[in-house]
């Protein structure tokens, strides 16, 4: 387990995204999420991060039902404010969104400090708790000035209140969260897709200004959608079709995996995990089947050969920090 910044609240080296439970692009039943989480329980895994926009408030239920007979103190537990869901009324589903749910719901963005507080009072309803571990503003990209000037104080205010261990902000791009790093006292924050195999833009703003000041990151999005996971021409990168060139990449990095007797797999887990500011590699399963495969990747040894070639091959940058032999990546 691995502290957030100084917040006191710890995480385990691999966490479990509960967006794929929520329904992402495809249903899932109720057995299957729940066996999901049972999955990850017995695999160690001991931080769950989830969010209302997943599933329109599904995947905090079925998160909340599935953890509710475990001991309170033995799991970290984390949502995410900033989407408030009001009821339509309207019929339909949600797939322009991403979920594959009833539209019983619509989304309305609210970064104001009484949007805050209603947005986790709604979760914490939701998921059956009296509190939750740590909270995330979350893609606040087109709401900068609001989520600094009320939101942010918000979360500052509910910490020292108490109510949450650990605060901050979960994108998919860096810019953002290297300023609330710089500019604000956030405990951690979470990073989607922007550190990779394939795309180690957070290596040159977010990582340092993180490590400089302590804050915790959160690494999510490790197979970029599906593209390291299993690359194929059909396979997705950011949640769309993957470009030839990055498929060709991908392809690559897989050839060089299996010469060295690891997994493509393997490697996307292990390498965001090494930075010294990264605390969790955060990973999304819909199964008991992927929730054991991640669980396996994550403690399987990559050997240093395989990332010297990548060096060599300038696949990696040559200052982005890789796993040292025989270390625990938990």
């Amino acid at each position: 387990m691995s502290p957030l910044g100084s917040s006191g609240v710890e995480v385990s080296g691999l966490a479990f995204g509960a967006a794929a439970i929520g329904n992402l692009f495809t249903e899932v039943e109720d057995e299957q999420a729940y066996a999901s989480v049972d999955a990850a329980w017995a695999a160690g895994i001991r931080y769950f991060d989830t969010a209302p926009h997943y599933g329109i408030g599904l995947s905090e239920r079925r998160l909340g039902a599935a953890l509710r007979d475990r001991p309170r103190a033995d799991f970290t537990l984390s949502t995410k404010v900033g989407r408030l869901l009001e009821p339509t009324g309207a019929g339909g589903d949600d797939l322009a969104n991403g979920f594959a749910v009833p539209a019983t719901h619509r989304r309305v963005w609210d970064f104001s400090a009484d949007g805050v507080r209603r947005s986790l009072d709604a979760s914490l309803e939701r998921l059956g708790v009296d509190r939750v571990d740590a909270v995330y503003l979350h893609d606040p990209d087109d709401h900068a000035e609001q989520a600094f000037r009320e939101a942010y104080p918000a979360l500052e205010k509910l910490r020292s209140e108490g109510v949450v261990g650990a605060i901050g902000a979960g994108m998919n791009q860096t810019g953002m969260l290297t300023r609330f790093v710089r500019e604000t006292d956030v405990d951690m924050v979470l990073c989607a897709g922007r550190y990779t195999l394939l795309d180690h833009g957070a290596l040159t703003d977010l990582l340092p200004a993180a490590q400089e000041r302590g804050t915790s990151v959160v690494v999510g999005g490790a197979f970029n959608s599906g593209l390291l996971a299993d690359p194929r021409p059909d396979a997705t990168y950011n949640y769309a079709t993957a470009p030839a060139e990055l498929l060709e990449r991908a392809l690559r990095l897989k050839a060089i995996a299996e010469r060295h007797g690891t997994t493509l797999r393997a490697a996307a887990l292990a390498f965001p995990a090494a930075h010294p500011a990264v605390a969790s590699v955060l990973v999304g399963a819909r199964s008991p089947h992927e929730v054991r495969d991640c669980a396996e990747q994550f403690a399987a040894p990559v050997p240093a050969a395989f990332w010297q070639e990548l060096r060599d091959a300038k696949l990696l940058p040559p200052d982005a920090p890789v796993p040292v032999p025989g270390e625990d990546p938990s």
